[in-house]
């Protein structure tokens, strides 16, 4: 199992407007934002089977007309700032 830890700086205020993005694939774990402290990040946890069921998730993104509608909206408000993607696997003790 891949998860894909995305972190977004980002407009806090705006964010709760991507959680309703399409999610196309994929195990959606959840959105977090700081209750305290940093204002301008968001966390979103999202697991797939795979690498590659994460590359099939993307080119569903790039096709889907609500993703891509969110996207835009994202980029014309300027509320992304930066991303970073990091893959984990889960720690078995």
């Amino acid at each position: 199992m891949t998860v894909r830890h995305g972190n977004e700086t980002a407009d806090a205020l705006s964010f709760p407007d991507l959680a309703e993005q399409a999610v196309c694939g994929g195990d959606l774990v959840g959105y977090w934002m700081p209750h305290e402290g940093t204002n301008n990040i968001a966390f979103a946890l999202i697991s797939f089977e795979s690498l590659a069921a994460y590359e099939a998730y993307r080119a569903r993104l790039r096709q889907d007309a609500e993703a891509v509608a969110n996207f835009n909206f994202a980029e014309e408000n300027k509320f992304i700032l930066a991303e970073e993607r990091t893959f984990l696997r889960k720690v078995v003790a």
